[in-house]
């Protein structure tokens, strides 16, 4: 019988939360939520997030640096760091901060191979017997060129390394393939991965783990090209929403049975615990549901719609996973009411980015009251009437100039989260707020969950 939080000795914890996004923002906001935590301390942070946690900066190498990480952790006597990117986990901070006597939600190096190599990750995949696309890893242009030919168009071409999210090319001009795979090959050690084209629609599933147990949490869909209609080159993430309405009954069980606990299985087999999130992105196929990437982190832009739709305390849900306990842990407890999140981006993004902006209308519609109550999902956000969304923003390459005011500082800026009592009020929450923001120059998708909102969206028939 699952026990009490505060019976596993989680009362009166200090969170130290890795990353400065919106993903970070997330967490931060969800992690101070619960009653169970004393201190959130965010390193490095960001604006946004100063206004609801201590934000300190990390000195040496900054996120990568596990030294570096190890010190702010030591020197606020933290109960449990939560990584949220993915290169320090590459990089091997959680290794660090595990061997200095911290509890750590994040996976070793040795088990983020899963993201940092999808040669790796295609390796685990097909011991665990997980269904994924056919693909060919490629270290020469004369393998690139056999693979495009024998998969065909559209073409599907993946760096092997990070990337953050704008590592994959699919498109049916095989020369564009073919320059995205020349330049993965110019890289140090350059390889890359060719696969089939998946057909269906794509769903992002974070299955939480403590190295043996798998607990999923709730679907989402994330949109990764830049414009409207999936037009234009892939991103980080320009939108998401959850839930899925349209998704097949029993699918998160299914991802569960098929391929998260069997990979789970596995890397604990290999000698490699997987302790953190197991982000699988899958493709809804008409052969059936096919993994199209592993990550080991939370996903950006879906964990600010998970966690919007998240009622169980989270800080305490994690120190279980980072301990070993998440076997004692009861089950999650869901919102029902949708959330959309809209993304701003910086001028120029994702090619060349373009920083410094002034940004104006946040400070109005999204900072005032991040205090709000967890079970009744209030974001302290602009609101409309009752029955109507509610939004708020989540910051992720913003700063604060010299001269005092908000500017952008990376390419993804703000993260604007509506939600509301269907799909169509928590979208028009999202869109009333990102457009009373202004960022010059700045651009966001206006289609985010549009097809989903008008029942568009279907997953095919296996074998029709």
């Amino acid at each position: 019988m699952p026990i009490p939080a505060h019976s596993l000795g989680f009362v009166g914890m200090k969170v130290l939360v890795v990353g400065s996004g919106a993903r970070e923002h997330a967490l931060v906001r969800a992690i101070a939520l619960d009653p169970m935590v004393d201190a959130v301390i965010a390193a490095p942070g960001n604006p946004g997030i100063a206004q609801i946690a201590l934000c300190e900066p990390i000195g040496g190498g900054g996120i990568t640096d596990g030294a570096a990480v190890v010190e702010v952790a030591r020197r606020h006597t933290v109960d449990l760091v939560v990584i949220g990117p993915e290169a320090p986990l590459v990089e091997g901070v959680a290794d660090d901060l595990r061997a200095a006597g911290f509890a750590t939600f994040g996976p070793s190096a040795r088990a983020a191979q899963l993201e940092g190599s999808k040669a790796f990750a295609k390796r685990i995949m097909a011991e665990a017997g997980v269904p994924t696309s056919f693909s060919h890893v490629c270290t020469t242009r004369a393998e690139v060129e056999d693979a495009l030919d024998a998969f065909g168009a559209p073409y599907v071409v993946k760096d092997d390394g990070l990337a953050a999210g704008k590592g994959v090319v699919v498109t049916d001009d095989r020369d564009a393939a073919l320059a995205h795979a020349d330049a993965c090959l110019a890289r140090p050690d350059g390889r890359l991965v060719v696969e089939e084209y998946l057909d269906g629609p794509e769903v992002s599933l974070f299955c939480i783990s403590d190295g043996t147990t798998v607990v999923p949490l709730a679907p989402a869909q994330d949109f990764k090209r830049l414009s409207d209609g999936d037009a234009g080159p892939n991103t980080g993430g320009m939108g998401a929403y959850s839930p899925l309405d349209w998704a097949p009954p029993g699918l998160v069980d299914d991802v569960v049975q098929r391929i998260a606990q069997p990979t789970i299985d596995t890397m604990h087999r290999l000698g490699m615990p997987f302790v953190g999130v197991l982000y699988v992105g899958l493709a809804l196929t008409s052969r059936g549901m096919r993994v199209v990437e592993f990550n080991v982190r939370f996903g950006d832009p879906e964990t600010q719609v998970v966690l919007d739709r998240l009622v169980t305390a989270l800080a305490e849900f994690l120190q279980a996973a980072a301990t070993g306990q998440l076997d004692l842990a009861g089950p999650l407890r869901w919102r029902p009411e949708p959330a959309v999140t809209v993304v701003l981006a910086a001028p120029g993004y994702p090619q060349a980015p373009e920083s410094g902006g002034v940004l104006s209308g946040v400070e109005e519609h999204g900072l005032a009251d991040e205090a709000g109550d967890a079970e009744a999902g209030d974001g302290g956000a602009a609101g409309g009437a009752e029955g109507a969304g509610s939004a708020y923003v989540l910051h992720a390459g913003t700063a604060i100039g010299d001269d005092g005011l908000l500017r952008a500082s990376g390419g993804r800026v703000l993260s604007i989260v509506g939600s509301g009592p269907d799909l169509a009020a928590a979208r028009a929450a999202a869109y009333d707020l990102i457009e009373r923001i202004d960022l010059p120059g700045g651009h966001y998708r206006t289609d985010i969950a549009e097809r989903a909102q008008r029942g568009e969206i279907t997953a095919p028939v296996v074998g029709a």
